[in-house]
């Protein structure tokens, strides 16, 4: 068994390797990356990624990146392209081919007729002499000094050059088209970018009869029972057109208790509420509730429409539900 020392050497060797790797990826950025952003940004379609092995599988993740950042893109599995999958690429689409030698049968076999459909045709490899190289329009230059396995066979420092220049790709377009956040977690609703960016009040709150609500003249009793059926840990308190006047809280009801001489069946609530309190308003994002929560140290907040009016509620469980926080 090697010693740690032996296993912590091989693991360095390789990042060193592969640090290498991407230090003489970025002195080769010219001309050649320009014109393939260009191709790819003035391309109305989207754009076919296409490779096998180990270059297949960076390709997904390279068509998975560029569809997650404004830029259309799919994966074709370059053996299944002259199966059928060929159907797949539309007037228009520009393919992106991944070959750390170039000379990959499966692809070599699709490119006349890729090229024949009239669809542009961007190569990534290792091999500017290659035959991919030389039949694509442009040619991104992935070449390695040496590969990061011991033996200089295993696909390693090659992959990892592949990957960042895909990544270079997306980012460089992201940034030419001007993608924003917003635009970002539209792209990802699911995730948690996409709930602190999409989700509003509106989405999570409480409305209609769901909202506890008591004139300034119930007593505490009768604010108690109001506050166990909304559930939501207070109430609001508003006029006969339901403009808020105040919020009684659970914490509320704690500090009176403390004072044995408060009568609950005869204490209005109009003595004893906050008055004034945090709101917010539906059309806000969830997650500047949360901020407001965490700021002020509460719980729950009203949502208030326009005009003032009790339109809303949600507390901080609400907010744990939809994964805001």
């Amino acid at each position: 068994m090697p010693s740690d020392e032996r296993f912590v050497q091989s693991a360095r060797r390789v990042i060193e390797v592969e640090s290498r790797a991407l230090d003489a990826l970025e002195a080769r950025i010219d001309a050649d990356f320009a014109a393939a952003c260009r191709l790819l940004l003035g391309s109305a379609a989207r754009v076919v990624v296409m490779g096998m092995g180990k270059s297949g599988h960076v390709g997904r993740k390279i068509a998975a990146t560029f569809a997650s950042t404004g830029t259309p893109a799919f994966f074709v599995h370059a053996g299944e392209a002259s199966h059928g999958d060929l159907g797949m690429i539309a007037d228009g689409d520009v393919v992106l081919a991944l070959s750390n030698s170039g000379e990959t049968e499966e692809l070599l076999m699709v490119v006349p007729l890729i090229k024949r459909q009239g669809n542009a045709l961007i190569a990534m490899t290792g091999r500017p002499q290659s035959s991919l190289a030389r039949l694509a329009d442009v040619h991104l230059d992935a070449s390695v000094p040496e590969e990061a396995c011991p033996l200089n066979l295993a696909p390693t420092a090659s992959t990892t050059a592949a990957l960042v220049l895909g990544d270079a790709l997306a980012v460089a377009l992201l940034e030419a088209r001007g993608f924003t956040a917003d635009d970002f977690a539209r792209s990802h609703p699911a995730g948690a970018l996409g709930r602190r960016l999409l989700l509003k009040i509106a989405d999570v709150m409480h409305a209609g009869e769901e909202v506890p609500t008591v004139a300034a003249d119930a007593t505490l009793g009768d604010v108690i029972a109001e506050m166990s059926r909304g559930r939501l840990g207070m109430t609001a308190v508003v006029d006969a057109e339901r403009r808020l006047l105040g919020i009684f809280t659970d914490g509320d009801l704690r500090r009176l208790l403390k004072n044995a001489s408060v009568d609950l069946r005869t204490t209005p609530v109009a003595s004893a509420m906050t008055r004034n309190p945090r709101t917010i308003g539906a059309d806000q994002l969830a997650v500047e509730a949360a901020r407001l929560m965490e700021e002020h140290k509460i719980t729950a907040l009203v949502v208030l429409d326009d005009a003032g009016r009790v339109h809303g509620a949600l507390n901080v469980h609400d907010l744990l539900r939809a994964r805001v926080v």
